[in-house]
């Protein structure tokens, strides 16, 4: 019992650490959040992509990716060329009053459209395989219990992207103005352009 508590707090510890740094997946999610658009299927699509990725890192595939690295090199720039595309739309919502009117208005994207968009931002990120597949999976392989572990960091999970999905949903009425939205879609923007050219221009 000893071991696949110690396991799963592992887990536990080691996604959160990672998966509360700011990236394009929670920039995603949080822009949802406060727009409230889809945002709990949303949150529900990232946490069932997280458990798989993790359970695939740690039963095997972590040590598949890292002898491929043409796997590694084609999700990359597949990656690079989706975050400018988001990250072009969210500078089109800022700057174009009819976007800020019409969002206002309660026009709403359909949720499949939402969801294939969330599910791109979360599969054609690099830093998803080698962060999610690559680093957890593989320290995960190590440990004395990995099913335990996998549940861990799969609940770290969770809980990260309801608490963002509901404190979004949350404080949206107090950020409900134009002048709001234009920055956080401003914001939406420089992530996705910044995490491109990390992709792009590796150190």
């Amino acid at each position: 019992m000893g071991i696949l508590w110690s396991s799963y707090l592992n887990g536990l510890a080691v996604t959160a650490g990672l998966i509360v740094a700011i990236g394009a997946q929670n920039a995603f999610v949080l822009a949802q959040s406060l727009r409230r658009e889809h945002h709990l299927p949303v949150a529900a699509l990232c946490v069932l992509c997280d458990a798989i990725l993790i359970s695939l890192g740690v039963f095997g595939l972590a040590a598949i990716l890292a002898q491929n690295p043409t796997l590694l090199a084609i999700t990359r720039w597949g990656g690079v060329a989706f975050l400018l595309w988001y990250g072009v739309a969210a500078l089109r919502r800022a700057v174009r009053p009819q976007a800020l009117q019409q969002q206002g208005n309660g026009e709403r994207r359909s949720r499949r459209a939402v969801l294939l968009a969330a599910l791109a931002v979360t599969l054609l990120n690099p830093h998803v395989y080698l962060d999610t597949v690559l680093l957890i999976g593989s320290l995960g392989a190590q440990q004395p219990a990995p099913g335990a572990y996998t549940l861990g960091a799969a609940s770290a999970s969770m809980l990260w992207f309801l608490a963002l999905a509901l404190g979004g949903a949350w404080l949206a009425p107090w950020l409900a103005r134009p002048l709001t939205w234009r920055l956080i879609d401003v914001g939406v923007a420089a992530m996705m352009f910044a995490v491109a050219l990390q992709l792009a221009v590796p150190d």
